[in-house]
């Protein structure tokens, strides 16, 4: 005892407590490790499961059905195309026509303030325009398309009050959104044209460059077929269309029913002089959206310059419902953990250089 320099043994014991702390740290260190590997299992199985419920849910909510020939949807397409030059023309009241890169919308019947049109940003802040602010739904519409889908019972006769066409280039897209519950009833019901493509749920946009994850749940969607979303894939989680499924020019013509207690915009007050002007000049009314952007001949042959209307993101939508946030994604407002500088940049996979592209909202 005392060549090792102690003198009683209580003392040597006392001096080896340090040691044994160490040790002890050590070993709840590595079995902690452990744990935390195990739970990550058992994480993944259940994220996995999680999954598969929630692909369930929203498949429970969609219908899809072919209801146009081709035939039918060459005679539509052809619709379609005049409506785009029209629109290029300037015969269109102002804000029927949305330009964006490599997605134009046309609104009928009913339009909406969305993304950077909304003076306070948010789901929900979303409002109708008032009336005789948009073109009412052509014709056209009501005898080969509407008509056409109360024959086969697939809407009730008088439901769609809003008819939207989208018309999309080659690498467009729209990133996950809710089509705004306090301004549409359900169902959402779209018609496909021009090109097969797809609907996907669920997915996560990131953008500077654009990556999206993967679908909880991936929808073909064919020429000529129509799709109703309803109940949860309409309400309970994000949908979206991706720019690799875009390989060709698509259309989609949205019809819809605005709700009764929707909100919107109140009137503007003209005075006099300036309603006499605009029913003198009919141009007033209906002057085009012009971008503000030079005009690139070779962008709509680019696909991986991207078009990206501005909508909330979920953080997650595939997150156990009470990690979920409580409102809901809207139509064109990104995540608000993103720039909103409204510019991203694009980088082309045979070009070391990064392009940046100014998105504006006209």
């Amino acid at each position: 005892m005392a060549a090792s320099g102690y003198t009683d043994l209580r003392e040597k014991l006392k001096s080896m407590i340090p040691q044994r702390d160490n040790a002890r740290k050590v070993t709840e260190h590595a079995t902690d490790r452990k744990r935390k590997y195990h739970d990550s299992e058992e994480d993944y199985s259940d994220y996995e499961d999680y999954r598969e419920i929630e692909a369930s849910k929203v498949k429970s909510g969609i219908k899809q059905v072919k209801i146009f020939s081709v035939e039918e949807c060459a005679v539509i397409e052809a619709k379609i195309d005049e409506v785009v030059s029209k629109a290029e023309k300037g015969l269109y009241r102002q804000h029927t026509v949305d330009r964006a890169p490599l997605r134009n919308k046309y609104f009928f019947g009913e339009g909406y303030t969305y993304g950077s049109q909304l003076e306070k940003r948010g789901p929900g802040q979303e409002r109708l325009y008032s009336k005789g602010e948009v073109d009412e739904i052509p014709d056209w519409v009501h005898e080969l398309v509407i008509n056409k889908l109360v024959d086969h019972r697939v809407i009730p006769k008088g439901f769609v009050n809003s008819a939207v066409i989208n018309d999309y280039q080659p690498g467009g897209c729209i990133v996950s959104h809710v089509d705004p519950i306090h301004i549409f009833e359900r169902p959402i019901v779209s018609g496909s044209f021009f090109s097969d493509s797809a609907l996907c749920f669920g997915c996560k946009f990131q953008f500077k460059p654009i990556r999206v994850s993967e679908p909880v749940f991936f929808l073909p969607v064919r020429r000529g077929s129509v799709t109703m979303l309803s109940d949860y894939a309409a309400d309970e989680i994000t949908h979206c269309i991706r720019p690799q499924d875009i390989k060709e020019r698509r259309a989609v013509i949205i019809l819809r029913k605005t709700r009764k207690d929707a909100p919107r915009l109140e009137s503007k007050t003209l005075s006099n002089a300036s309603l006499a002007a605009a029913t003198s000049d009919p141009q007033q009314i209906l002057k085009p959206k012009r971008s503000h952007r030079k005009a690139d001949p070779d962008a709509a042959h680019r696909p991986r310059i991207l078009e990206m209307d501005k909508e909330e993101n979920r953080r997650s939508v595939i997150l156990p419902e009470h990690r979920r946030r409580t409102s809901y994604s809207s139509e064109n407002y990104w995540r608000r953990s993103y720039d909103i500088s409204e510019s991203y940049e694009d980088a082309d996979d045979d070009v070391n250089s990064v392009r940046k592209v100014k998105m504006r909202r006209h």
